[in-house]
């Protein structure tokens, strides 16, 4: 099932449902399980840049088959997002399997198409959220409290706080400013990517 949703002026293409129940569960457990290192802020992997004043999530690595079976339904989704947003999108970038502990953040930023950045990353059209499991008012087994993905306007305006529900897709404009609040209970568990 798929929704836009305006809120404010902001154009999200968020999907419902594009990940069934049964798959969230045992993704997250995957994750719940895994080692990981502090995602960065700039570069990738061992030669990327971490800032605990900037980001404090840890990147972990899924089993093969499910890091393929995301990225198959992501790129399955790639000409309905060109459409929505009015863009010719040519690939997927590797997909980051992220956990955010208590105290988990990232400060409110861009991913990319801004012209202010001389980096890979402004190739970047579109980023996509996919939420692994509930955000929730208060301490609930599996959820998380805390954590919004909050979009900020270009100008004046309410910001928007999009809760996390297991198995929504949330699309964006890459230069759309948008951060996470920090987790005050749980783990919160997303997968994310962006198109070129």
């Amino acid at each position: 099932m798929s929704s836009e949703e305006t809120a404010a002026g902001f154009d999200l293409l968020v999907e419902r449902g594009f990940l069934d129940a049964r798959t969230c569960i045992r993704v997250a457990a995957e994750m719940r399980a895994a080692t990981g290192l502090p995602a960065t802020v700039y570069g990738r992997g061992e030669s990327g840049t971490t800032e605990e004043r900037v980001r404090r999530t840890t990147r972990v690595a899924p089993a093969p088959g499910t890091e393929e079976l995301l990225r198959r339904l992501l790129l399955g989704r790639m000409g309905v997002f060109g459409e929505h947003f009015g863009l010719r999108l040519a690939e997927c970038e590797e997909l980051q399997f992220l956990r955010y502990e208590v105290g988990g953040f990232f400060v409110a930023h861009q991913d990319g198409n801004t012209g202010l950045l001389r980096s890979e990353r402004e190739a970047r059209k579109i980023s996509v959220v996919v939420f692994l499991n509930d955000r929730a008012g208060s301490p609930t087994e599996g959820a998380y409290c805390g954590g919004p993905l909050v979009f900020h306007p270009r100008g004046a305006g309410a910001p928007f706080h999009l809760s996390g529900e297991a198995g929504t897709l949330v699309a964006f404009r890459a230069e759309t400013t948008h951060e996470v609040m920090p987790v005050t209970h749980g783990e919160r568990f997303t997968v994310v990517s962006w198109y070129k």
